[in-house]
Protein backbone atom coordinates (compact mmCIF):
# COMPACT_ATOMS: atom_id res chain seq x y z
CA UNK A 1 0.00 0.00 0.00
CA UNK A 2 2.63 2.17 0.39
CA UNK A 3 3.95 1.51 -2.81
CA UNK A 4 1.09 2.68 -4.21
CA UNK A 5 0.99 5.70 -2.34
CA UNK A 6 4.07 6.45 -3.98
CA UNK A 7 3.58 5.24 -7.84
CA UNK A 8 0.27 7.43 -7.50
CA UNK A 9 1.92 10.65 -6.05
CA UNK A 10 5.00 10.19 -8.59
CA UNK A 11 2.56 9.36 -11.60
CA UNK A 12 1.24 12.81 -11.30
CA UNK A 13 4.64 14.69 -10.33
CA UNK A 14 6.01 13.41 -13.90
CA UNK A 15 2.99 15.04 -15.73
CA UNK A 16 3.50 18.20 -14.39
CA UNK A 17 6.66 18.17 -15.19
CA UNK A 18 6.06 16.89 -19.01
CA UNK A 19 3.88 19.65 -19.09
CA UNK A 20 6.43 22.48 -17.81
CA UNK A 21 8.82 21.21 -20.10
CA UNK A 22 6.70 21.51 -23.01
CA UNK A 23 5.13 25.16 -22.25
CA UNK A 24 8.88 25.99 -22.06
CA UNK A 25 9.89 24.49 -25.09
CA UNK A 26 7.21 26.41 -27.29
CA UNK A 27 7.78 29.64 -25.36
CA UNK A 28 11.23 28.98 -26.82
CA UNK A 29 10.57 28.24 -29.69
CA UNK A 30 7.86 31.02 -30.11
CA UNK A 31 10.70 33.61 -28.91
CA UNK A 32 13.10 32.34 -31.30
CA UNK A 33 11.37 33.05 -34.29
CA UNK A 34 10.31 36.33 -32.94
CA UNK A 35 13.63 37.16 -32.67
CA UNK A 36 13.94 35.94 -36.24
CA UNK A 37 11.38 38.10 -38.11
CA UNK A 38 12.44 41.16 -35.55
CA UNK A 39 15.93 40.81 -36.49
CA UNK A 40 15.46 40.12 -40.55
CA UNK A 41 12.30 42.04 -41.24
CA UNK A 42 13.82 45.72 -40.05
CA UNK A 43 15.24 46.72 -44.27
CA UNK A 44 15.97 50.19 -44.15
CA UNK A 45 14.41 50.41 -47.83
CA UNK A 46 11.14 51.08 -47.98
CA UNK A 47 9.51 48.26 -49.37
CA UNK A 48 7.67 50.68 -52.84
CA UNK A 49 11.18 51.47 -53.65
CA UNK A 50 11.97 47.60 -54.23
CA UNK A 51 11.32 46.81 -57.80
CA UNK A 52 11.37 42.95 -58.36
CA UNK A 53 11.30 41.30 -62.54
CA UNK A 54 9.18 38.42 -62.27
CA UNK A 55 10.70 36.03 -64.75
CA UNK A 56 7.53 34.67 -67.25
CA UNK A 57 6.69 31.36 -65.92
CA UNK A 58 7.23 28.33 -68.15
CA UNK A 59 4.26 26.81 -67.61
CA UNK A 60 2.77 29.28 -70.53
CA UNK A 61 1.21 27.71 -73.61
CA UNK A 62 3.44 27.15 -76.34
CA UNK A 63 2.43 29.21 -79.18
CA UNK A 64 3.85 28.47 -82.75
CA UNK A 65 4.18 31.73 -85.31
CA UNK A 66 4.48 30.21 -88.99
CA UNK A 67 6.57 32.67 -91.07
CA UNK A 68 4.86 33.45 -94.21
CA UNK A 69 6.99 31.97 -96.86
CA UNK A 70 9.70 29.42 -96.60
CA UNK A 71 13.32 30.61 -97.01
CA UNK A 72 14.98 30.13 -100.71
CA UNK A 73 18.44 30.58 -100.64
CA UNK A 74 22.07 28.93 -102.21
CA UNK A 75 24.43 27.29 -100.14
CA UNK A 76 27.87 26.47 -101.37
CA UNK A 77 30.21 23.63 -101.11
CA UNK A 78 31.14 20.07 -102.51
CA UNK A 79 32.40 22.20 -105.66
CA UNK A 80 28.74 23.16 -106.62
CA UNK A 81 26.03 25.44 -105.42
CA UNK A 82 22.95 23.71 -104.07
CA UNK A 83 19.66 25.32 -103.18
CA UNK A 84 17.86 24.92 -99.95
CA UNK A 85 14.44 25.49 -98.90
CA UNK A 86 13.62 25.76 -95.55
CA UNK A 87 10.07 26.55 -94.11
CA UNK A 88 10.36 27.35 -90.58
CA UNK A 89 7.56 28.24 -87.39
CA UNK A 90 8.76 29.89 -84.36
CA UNK A 91 7.87 28.43 -80.78
CA UNK A 92 7.05 31.17 -78.69
CA UNK A 93 5.43 31.54 -74.93
CA UNK A 94 2.40 33.35 -73.74
CA UNK A 95 -0.05 35.63 -76.26
CA UNK A 96 2.07 38.51 -75.52
CA UNK A 97 5.65 37.08 -77.24
CA UNK A 98 3.08 36.33 -80.16
CA UNK A 99 2.26 39.49 -80.45
CA UNK A 100 5.89 40.74 -80.06
CA UNK A 101 6.92 38.00 -82.99
CA UNK A 102 4.53 38.98 -85.33
CA UNK A 103 5.11 42.37 -85.15
CA UNK A 104 8.76 42.13 -85.80
CA UNK A 105 8.83 39.31 -88.45
CA UNK A 106 11.20 41.51 -90.58
CA UNK A 107 13.69 41.48 -88.79
CA UNK A 108 13.39 37.52 -87.37
CA UNK A 109 13.21 36.73 -91.40
CA UNK A 110 16.61 39.25 -91.56
CA UNK A 111 18.00 37.06 -89.09
CA UNK A 112 17.39 33.84 -89.62
CA UNK A 113 18.36 34.65 -93.43
CA UNK A 114 21.53 35.92 -92.38
CA UNK A 115 22.04 32.49 -90.60
CA UNK A 116 20.72 30.30 -93.36
CA UNK A 117 23.20 31.85 -95.78
CA UNK A 118 26.62 31.40 -93.72
CA UNK A 119 25.59 27.80 -93.43
CA UNK A 120 27.52 25.32 -95.69
CA UNK A 121 26.46 22.45 -97.81
CA UNK A 122 28.57 19.85 -95.25
CA UNK A 123 26.79 21.38 -92.30
CA UNK A 124 22.98 21.05 -93.60
CA UNK A 125 23.40 17.55 -94.91
CA UNK A 126 23.97 16.44 -91.86
CA UNK A 127 21.48 15.95 -88.55
CA UNK A 128 24.18 17.72 -86.34
CA UNK A 129 25.09 19.98 -88.60
CA UNK A 130 21.02 20.93 -88.94
CA UNK A 131 20.80 21.32 -85.46
CA UNK A 132 24.07 23.71 -85.33
CA UNK A 133 22.29 25.64 -87.42
CA UNK A 134 18.64 26.03 -85.93
CA UNK A 135 20.91 26.60 -82.50
CA UNK A 136 22.30 29.51 -84.08
CA UNK A 137 19.25 30.71 -85.75
CA UNK A 138 17.71 30.67 -82.45
CA UNK A 139 20.79 32.82 -80.69
CA UNK A 140 20.36 35.01 -84.22
CA UNK A 141 16.98 35.58 -83.48
CA UNK A 142 16.87 35.88 -80.07
CA UNK A 143 19.87 38.35 -79.74
CA UNK A 144 17.72 40.48 -82.22
CA UNK A 145 14.48 40.33 -80.79
CA UNK A 146 16.32 41.34 -77.40
CA UNK A 147 18.17 44.56 -78.97
CA UNK A 148 14.00 45.73 -80.24
CA UNK A 149 12.16 44.76 -77.46
CA UNK A 150 14.25 43.75 -74.29
CA UNK A 151 13.12 40.36 -73.94
CA UNK A 152 13.92 37.23 -75.99
CA UNK A 153 10.71 36.20 -77.09
CA UNK A 154 11.36 33.26 -79.56
CA UNK A 155 11.77 29.96 -77.17
CA UNK A 156 13.00 27.61 -80.24
CA UNK A 157 13.47 28.13 -84.24
CA UNK A 158 11.62 25.00 -85.75
CA UNK A 159 12.07 23.11 -89.05
CA UNK A 160 8.94 22.11 -90.37
CA UNK A 161 10.23 21.27 -94.24
CA UNK A 162 13.55 20.57 -95.75
CA UNK A 163 14.71 20.76 -98.92
CA UNK A 164 18.03 20.23 -100.37
CA UNK A 165 18.99 20.13 -104.37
Amino acid sequence: MADEDIEAGGGGGGKKKLIIIIVAAVLLLGGGAGAFFFLMGGDSAPQEDIVIEEPEPVNLQAIYVTLPQPFVFNVTGDMQQRLVQVKVQLMVRGDQNETLAKQNLPLVEHSLLTTFGAATVEQLRTPQGQVEVRKQAVDTVQAAMEKVTGKTVVERVLFTGFVMQ
